[in-house]
């Protein structure tokens, strides 16, 4: 059977997890979908996905694990595209929108130490790394000594 619908997504295993509750909620809510084969997840590798080194932020920023996904759509070549908010620009291309959200999952961050039971029990001058640039700022509203190290990561890493 060849695929009725086309969901694009990046290959980490966030955006995998994303794209298959996706493909599962059109199948439970169209029954035509629910057959073998019906939805096909197509992962396509972004210019984020192959810049390894060095901020992102200095690779340009904006769209970059977006933009070929994007494309793909544009095309026609994909049918929805599933990506992490977090990752999505603040102004889409011309032809796109945002059709739906999937429920929010829990939101909450949490802090892993070799012995600090909390934020505050961490000691002055304490090196925090992040691989966000909202939870860099949120710690260093909260604690303005911390040294905050930026690095690149993911779920899986």
């Amino acid at each position: 059977m060849e695929a009725v619908v086309k969901i694009g997504t990046r290959g980490s295993p966030l955006a995998l997890a994303q794209a298959h509750e996706t493909r599962d909620r059109l199948a439970a809510a169209h029954k035509h979908l629910g057959a073998e084969g019906a939805i096909e997840i197509i992962v396509l590798r972004t210019t984020g996905d192959r810049i390894q080194s060095g901020p992102l932020s200095e690779a340009g920023g904006k769209g970059l694990f977006t933009k070929e996904i994007e494309d793909a759509l544009l095309n026609r070549s994909i049918d929805i595209a599933v990506h992490s908010m977090k990752d999505v620009p603040t102004e889409l291309p011309d032809g796109l929108i945002i059709e739906c959200i999937l429920p929010r999952e829990d939101p909450r961050d949490a802090l892993l130490t070799t012995g600090a039971a909390s934020l505050a029990d961490l000691p002055q001058g304490a090196v925090v790394g992040t691989a966000s640039l909202r939870r860099k700022a949120i710690l260093l509203n909260r604690r303005p000594d911390l040294n905050i190290i930026t690095f690149r990561g993911n779920v899986d890493t």
